[in-house]
Formats: C-alpha cells, sequence, structure tokens
C-alpha cells in the first residue's frame, strides 16, 4: 500500500468529558482511497477507505460524533507537505440532535439548562 500524497487537518471541539480540544488529522491518500485518521489521548482512530477526502473527514467526524464529541470543526494546515498557516477557513460541523431518553431524561435535561442560565 503505497502513499501517494497527504494533508493535515487541525480538528478542535469538546471531547465527552466537556474538555476543549485541537489535533491533527492527517488524511492520506492510498490505493486510489482516502482514509482519516485522528490520535487523541489513548485513542487512534482511522477511517475506513472512502472515494473523496471530504467523505473520510465526514466519516471520522461521524464516528467522533458517535463518541460524544461535539462543536467539532476542521481547518486544512498542509496541503501535499506545503504549509497553509491559518489561511483557510474552518469548516464547522452541526452536532447531532439528542436521543430522546425518556420524560425523566428530558426533564432533568429542562432543570440542567436552567441552571446553566443562571
Amino acid at each position: 500500500m503505497e502513499a501517494t500524497s497527504h494533508d493535515t487537518y487541525q480538528l478542535a471541539g469538546l471531547d465527552p468529558r466537556e474538555r476543549g480540544f485541537s489535533r491533527q488529522i492527517e488524511v492520506f491518500y492510498e490505493d486510489q482511497q482516502y482514509r482519516a485518521a485522528l490520535r487523541y489521548e489513548t485513542s487512534r482512530i482511522v477511517t475506513e477507505p472512502t472515494p473523496s477526502q471530504e467523505a473520510a473527514l465526514q466519516r471520522l467526524i461521524a464516528v467522533l460524533h458517535g463518541q460524544g464529541y461535539r462543536q467539532l470543526k476542521t481547518q486544512i494546515s498542509f496541503r501535499n507537505g506545503t504549509y497553509l498557516g491559518s489561511r483557510e477557513l474552518w469548516t464547522e460541523y452541526e452536532d447531532p440532535l439528542p436521543r430522546q431518553r425518556g420524560f425523566l431524561a428530558a426533564i432533568r435535561t429542562w432543570f440542567q439548562r436552567d441552571k446553566l442560565s443562571a
């Protein structure tokens, strides 16, 4: 499997513990497919091969959302080894809607929101 190019993105957001973070994502083009790879603390996530770079990023974001990450956004920082700095715009990814967990959970969430705004 020979890698022919790779881009690097900055990923920022909130982890499942509500801590802000910023890490690099590497997007590799291998065997006419793209994969996105992220290392965060002790975890390493590598997506399945996809037909486009955007699809690889979307798949990674979906995995992270499924694990409880929120307010995610990316910005390309290296394209084919060329440093772009912070010239490129951030792409923000909408958080999935919270799952309904029943009447008591909805009431608890309502009271927690009320406490946060006080």
